[in-house]
């Protein structure tokens, strides 16, 4: 997981949990080393007090005989220990193993010299103390083994337990900063949700105030653009729909005119019919700029919502092709479903398919391919050309009004109005679905893919939720 995907709410998280971690770590070590310390000083405190004992045992035992084996018989040892008495020369235990070897070399040079000593040593695994004392009233010494085992048994299982303290806190700091996260970053993520709203153009998305004051100003804050996103694309709708709507009469005016002007083009001079035809081009391409315009205007405003119909939607893309494709050779595949008569936008859908292929016509070196199928709950439509493609960083603006972007100078010379993907990216989002654009598969050129949500079994129809503006 990179740094970019950790999000805030998986940084809070680790900060708890780490934050757990270094605590526990620091209280379980403090206690584990006091308690350590703390058992391991009486322990050894409480053996060399019976180690002395015993000792005491033996010196007035051996004042009295010379029978060795008398006192370390009597001694009342500590369960596990062996004592072991070096008299004469002599070793003497009380087992066979309490040779005179299992005494360390430097805690016997020490006990040779009158110092009383004890040191920690490992026998066979098992953690043991040795006390050596000096009974110089009868010239011997005195040497104690006892087991520690049960000693660190009980250090271990301590041990244990803090660390199954330390990660059970762990984990439950983790799930607290999981929950707190979730709970402080939950208006976040509504706020990041009514921004999406907002950019997939529903403006009536607005935000609660809410109790705590600080959130309260920052969801006024956000209406209150809203508001003003609203109101400004408003005022820019009803100009470009009043604007087209007073330029559709001079417009029709002049096309009449150019009409009857058409019927004498033949009597005109060169230079006049060159100047007609370039009048008449640039009028007819004004005339369909103002339609889609209007168009445009009513569709993003919701003010032409289409009744659903029944349609064959195989011979509606038949009759579309012929009439936007001309003769020109095209492979169109439609699914064996969509010849029965489903329900649908009809207008709607002609207009998507019809602007996809003129645009393919016009920008991609003509339609080649045209591909209509339902994929479980979606119905998908795709339109292949045979251009130059749409690069990677323009694949999202050529859906916008008037784009011109570098491919512009590579593709064919445009005769359209340029509204055309705009028309089809918002009948598109009027019915819930999407559109985007990508490179074909077999070779160069653009594949247009629209996916539009179907309603229920074959033969239903397709929804159309007509997305609020």
């Amino acid at each position: 997981m990179t740094s970019r995907t950790r999000g805030l709410r998986f940084r809070v998280t680790a900060a708890f949990a780490l934050g757990a971690l270094l605590l526990f770590g620091i209280l379980g070590s403090s206690v584990y080393l006091f308690s350590y310390h703390y058992l391991v000083e009486q322990r050894e405190r409480s053996l060399v007090g019976q180690a002395y004992a015993d000792a005491r045992v033996v010196r007035d035992t051996l004042a009295r005989s010379d029978e060795v084996k008398e006192p370390l018989a009597i001694l009342d040892r500590v369960p596990g220990s062996n004592a072991v008495v070096r008299w004469r020369g002599r070793w003497f235990g009380t087992t066979v193993a309490s040779a005179g070897a299992t005494v360390p070399d430097g805690l016997r040079r020490l006990v040779e010299a009158g110092s009383p000593a004890h040191q920690r040593i490992d026998r066979s695994g098992v953690p043991t103390f040795v006390v050596g004392v000096p009974v110089d009233e009868v010239g011997a010494e005195y040497y104690e083994m006892f087991s520690l085992l049960e000693l660190d048994r009980t250090l271990r299982t301590i041990r244990n337990a803090l660390m199954a303290g330390g990660a059970l806190a762990v984990v439950m700091a983790g799930l607290i900063g999981w929950t707190l996260s979730r709970r402080v970053l939950r208006p976040v993520a509504d706020f990041a949700s009514a921004a999406e709203r907002v950019a997939a153009g529903d403006l009536e998305t607005r935000l609660a105030p809410g109790a705590d004051p600080d959130l309260a100003s920052l969801a006024a804050s956000f209406n209150h653009m809203v508001d003003a996103v609203e109101r400004r694309i408003a005022r820019e709708s009803r100009f470009v729909a009043d604007a087209s709507h007073e330029l559709r009469s001079p417009l029709t005016t002049l096309a009449t005119a150019v009409e009857v002007m058409e019927a004498r083009r033949d009597e005109l001079p060169d230079r006049a019919r060159r100047a007609f035809d370039l009048l008449r081009d640039e009028v007819r391409l004004l005339q369909r700029l103002v339609e889609d315009l209007l168009e445009l205007g009513a569709a993003e405003a919701g003010a032409e919502a289409g009744a659903a119909e029944p349609v064959r939607l195989d011979e509606l893309v038949a009759n579309v092709v012929a009439r936007s494709a001309g003769a020109q050779a095209v492979t169109v595949d439609v699914d064996p479903c969509f010849g029965e008569p489903v329900l649908a936008d009809k207008r709607r859908f002609e207009r998507i398919l019809s602007n996809l292929i003129v645009n393919a016509g016009t920008h991609g070196r003509g339609l080649e391919r045209l591909s209509l199928e339902r994929r479980g709950d979606r119905l998908r439509l795709e339109v292949v050309d045979g251009g130059p493609g749409v690069p990677d960083d323009e694949r999202q603006a050529v859906f916008e009004r008037f784009f011109r972007g570098a491919a512009a100078g590579r593709r064919a010379s445009s005769t359209g109005s340029g509204l055309g993907l705009a028309l089809v990216a918002e009948h598109v989002r009027r019915n819930g679905g999407r559109v985007w654009v990508e490179d074909r598969d077999d070779g160069a050129g653009a594949r247009f893919v629209v996916e539009l949500p179907w309603a229920g079994e074959p033969g239903t129809g397709i929804a159309r939720p007509e997305v609020r503006a």
